[in-house]
């Protein structure tokens, strides 16, 4: 499914959200744990960040992952106003699967957003991880503001949650505090594929 315009802009959403907030590269990279030039790269669209490093930016920025799935910028056009108004949403209430906005990111996995309500920071999401897929290129865990919910429907995948390890099959669900140190791997021969919610706080 190719990804949306909006969503194909993701470094240089990025870098807008840094560059309104005064902050330079070498600080967010600081402040990310990465380099100055992987950075760069990724706002230049040279390389996709990994989940781990996508949450990693966001949460330095103090913004919502949701808020990378739609542009930023130039005001909403006349149409786009008025289809807004009809729908009383960003996206939704009704999202078929062609409507979906596509985040392609690092290491083989796809976020699809499944829906949005603007007044509130709700990362509702069809969550994709190719076989060998991970959370972390550099197989590290993440930590972020919020709370995860996540459901599988196919395939396995592995979540590593602080210092336990568990599989997840299909049908199995998971919960849990989105600042305990975690990451996600798919060890299998096919897709991982379920849908997640993460509330985000602290924003």
């Amino acid at each position: 499914m190719a990804a949306a315009p909006e969503v194909e802009r993701l470094g240089s959403r990025l870098r807008e959200e840094r560059e309104k907030r005064g902050v330079t590269v070498r600080g967010l990279a600081r402040d990310v744990g990465v380099s100055a030039s992987m950075v760069s790269q990724i706002e230049t669209g040279k390389v996709q960040p990994s989940v781990s490093t996508l949450y990693a930016i966001t949460t330095a920025l103090g913004i919502a992952v949701e808020d990378l799935f739609t542009p930023g910028g130039a005001a909403p056009s006349p149409r786009d106003e008025a289809i807004e108004s009809l729908r009383g949403h960003r996206l939704g209430p009704l999202v078929r699967p062609a409507d979906r906005r596509v985040l392609q990111l690092d290491s083989g996995v796809t976020w699809e957003l499944l829906g949005e309500l603007p007044q509130h920071t709700v990362d509702f999401l069809r969550v994709t991880y190719a076989p060998g897929g991970t959370s972390s290129s550099l197989g590290g865990l993440m930590r972020h503001p919020g709370s995860e919910y996540g459901h599988l429907l196919s395939g396995e995948l592995v979540l590593t949650l602080g210092f336990e390890e568990m599989t997840l099959v299909p049908g199995d669900s998971v919960c849990f505090d989105s600042t305990t140190p975690h990451s996600y791997r798919n060890q299998g021969t096919e897709p991982a594929v379920g849908i997640w919610f993460v509330i985000e706080r602290g924003r």
